[in-house]
């Protein structure tokens, strides 16, 4: 932990020196041998424990206020990583409901091989939650802001309920990002990233992350080493670089999405918006006591009139792509992407429509952005 400002922490905290040359940057170490006798530490790629590596999963520590961290090829690893070294056969756990598709995924395909039951909450109330809680729960999973529908959950509530059945916790961070939330702030025992997104910002990088204590830690490490998720030295080097400039970004991406969700909020061809800092959200109150700021992350449900297909053709600035929170804008249809692997029932049972599309807001001129949007839903309404 570091008693540095983040704009500090993410510039300077955990940064390789340059003994050599006094470079101002972190040298990058592409090695993937390096000697083992007559050394401190024995080190190697899937140990997790080479120079870049353990340069940004310092940093990372250090945003989230955890004791340690450690990175991984993608953040799918790093969930997958976490959940599958704190639960054994036999064991429980429980799922807020509006989880990312690729999470949900996971645990309806492979939980079953392993021997390990789940349960989905009906809802974000504490009591939604309490209702799942069975002899062998071992520990809760939520997602805070949500995927896709940007819902919230109260992480001091649902932290001292789960301490008080001696319950772990673990939160996907990645829709606030460590500039918008700290969830240890809130008791919540382990933070997962996505570092694809916020954190590595430039839509450039495959890479994900845990954050928790020490002890914590080192069990997620020990079943790493073995699934061997690592990221390599230059993902590691450039996500370092990225993370420099990560409260820039965010305090940008936060402006532009607040400024994007008032717009539309009221525009006639757009039937609902979802977005942490419209005051008509339902987790607003709750958002507002957790979260620093609402993120770059909403999502809008089309008018009937307008077909989502074309709403994504007709726009110029904004990419329709699969992933999000780089600098640019970009859009994405969840039927089609992150929830493609549900059934039409279960997305139904997540609120999540075919007219709905999720925007990420990069840190393009909002003037523009609004144009953008604007021209392509009047060109796909004519269009019908």
């Amino acid at each position: 932990m570091s008693d540095k400002n983040i704009e500090t922490i993410c510039l300077h905290h955990g940064a390789v020196e340059d003994e050599t040359y006094k470079g101002a940057i972190s040298p990058i170490y592409m090695s993937t041998a390096y000697q083992f006798n007559e050394v401190d530490q024995k080190r190697y790629p899937r140990y997790i424990n080479t120079p870049n590596q353990e340069c940004v999963s310092k940093k990372i520590a250090a945003l989230e206020k955890g004791e340690a961290a450690i990175v991984f090829g993608s953040g799918m690893a790093a969930v997958t990583t976490s959940l599958l070294s704190h639960l054994n056969s036999g064991d429980h756990v429980v799922f807020y409901n509006d989880i990312y598709g690729g999470t949900r995924n996971l645990i309806k395909k492979e939980f079953k091989k392993y021997g390990i039951s789940f349960s989905f909450t009906s809802g974000s109330d504490i009591k939604d939650f309490e209702n799942c809680i069975k002899k062998n729960t071992k520990g809760i999973y939520i997602e805070s802001p949500s995927n896709p529908l940007l819902k919230i959950v109260d992480m001091q509530l649902i932290s001292k309920m789960a301490k008080s059945k001696k319950l772990w916790t673990m939160i996907d961070n990645t829709f606030a990002s460590p500039v918008n939330q700290n969830p240890i702030d809130f008791g919540i025992d382990l933070v997962i990233h996505s570092a694809t997104k916020y954190l590595g910002g430039h839509s450039d990088i495959s890479a994900g992350a845990v954050i928790s204590s020490k002890v914590r830690i080192d069990r997620v490490y020990e079943l790493a080493k073995s699934l061997g998720g690592t990221l390599s030295e230059f993902s590691a080097w450039l996500l370092e670089r990225s993370i420099k400039t990560l409260p820039i970004r965010v305090w940008q991406q936060n402006e532009n999405a607040m400024e994007l969700a008032n717009f539309l909020n009221s525009h006639s061809l757009i039937s609902k918006v979802y977005y942490p800092g419209l005051i008509n959200h339902e987790g607003h109150e709750i958002a507002k006591r957790q979260m620093k700021g609402f993120g770059g992350m909403l999502s809008i449900e089309l008018h009937p009139s307008i077909k989502p297909e074309l709403f994504l053709k007709n726009l110029k600035i904004i990419k329709p792509v699969m992933s999000l929170a780089g600098i640019e804008s970009t859009a994405n249809y969840p039927k089609l992407t992150s929830h493609y692997s549900l059934t039409d029932k279960e997305r139904s049972l997540q609120a999540i429509s075919d007219q709905l599309i999720r925007l990420s807001a990069g840190i393009e001129s909002i003037i523009d952005l609004k144009n953008d949007i604007d021209n392509s839903l009047k060109w796909s309404e004519n269009e019908n």
